[in-house]
């Protein structure tokens, strides 16, 4: 593997010093990849609307077809930033607009390409800002593959359009979950509930390994549902990454509500608890059913 910087016509910023990370990565072989520490692009999907792409300038590698924008990633940047920030500086995506849903990684052992595959949540229209782009567009899902795709784009397509049908949603049996540690939640529930939710926030934040989920792709960033009941319902804990509800009566129902009012297009829908008539009740309504120590594995 050699390290090489930008050729004359080749991807650059726009403004300012070049970054580390803008550089050629090619291969014993001769096959060349952007970005010294990998790259990173952002599929943002627009229920109404459907994928933002960029129609990439003629001069550039592959060009005048149409990709994601994206990008070679900054040295320790994760790729979902790296995503994040691409995306605003070549196609003016605002970082609170979109939510991340999964991402996908091509690693070719040299280099790596992750896909940051995102929902719009606040509508935008997209901007221009570098010369890397002759057009930015909304493009419904099923007319993707009528453009003259980037072949790296191409190839992928088809498993990121499959994986555009499921959004995971998470619900947590909070009560259930704090039994089952053993850290004095006896003496201060409220206290131990805020602390699980803390963790769970982070989880939400850094996301979940997709084996775990039985999904594809590789990390998945479900929505994520807390009930607290009694005590525990006192917890003052805000946060935007987990959606808390508080039980008015039995915690249980809770959550047979909050699993029956998810949206349809939520699925799998995946409730954590070691409570065997609670599983019954939810599994009848579709969720799969995690006992307790399935989540505590993956929280930080």
């Amino acid at each position: 593997m050699t390290i090489q910087p930008p050729a004359p016509g080749e991807p650059r910023r726009p403004h300012g010093p070049r970054d580390p990370g803008d550089a050629w990565v090619v291969a014993p072989t001769g096959e060349k990849y952007w970005g010294r520490f990998g790259a990173a692009g952002l599929l943002a999907l627009d229920a109404d609307r459907g994928v933002l792409l960029q129609h990439r300038v003629a001069w550039s590698h592959f060009g005048d077809t149409w990709a994601l924008p994206g990008g070679a990633r900054h040295e320790g940047e994760s790729a979902r930033d790296g995503a994040l920030r691409e995306s605003g500086e070549e196609a003016g995506v605002p970082v609170d607009a979109v939510q991340a849903r999964f991402e996908s990684v091509l690693d070719v052992g040299i280099w790596s390409y992750t896909t940051v595959v995102a929902d719009v949540t606040t509508p935008f229209e997209p901007v221009i800002s570098d010369p890397e782009s002759v057009a930015l567009a909304w493009v419904p899902v099923d007319e993707v593959e009528d453009l003259p795709l980037h072949p790296g784009f191409a190839a992928s397509w088809p498993s990121l359009r499959a994986a555009l049908e499921v959004r995971p949603a998470v619900v947590v049996d909070v009560a259930n979950v704090m039994g089952s540690v053993p850290d004095g939640w006896w003496k201060d529930r409220t206290g131990a509930a805020e602390r699980l939710l803390t963790r769970l926030a982070a989880l939400a934040v850094s996301g979940m390994d997709a084996t775990a989920l039985g999904l594809t792709a590789t990390q998945w960033f479900p929505s994520v549902i807390a009930v607290v009941e009694g005590e525990a319902k006192t917890v003052g804990l805000r946060t935007d990454s987990v959606r808390v509800v508080r039980a008015p009566g039995s915690g249980d129902d809770a959550i047979v509500d909050a699993v029956r009012d998810l949206d349809p297009s939520w699925h799998p829908v995946v409730v954590v608890t070691s409570d065997r008539g609670l599983a019954a009740r939810v599994e009848a309504l579709g969720a799969t059913v995690h006992g307790t120590r399935w989540l505590l594995d993956q929280l930080p």
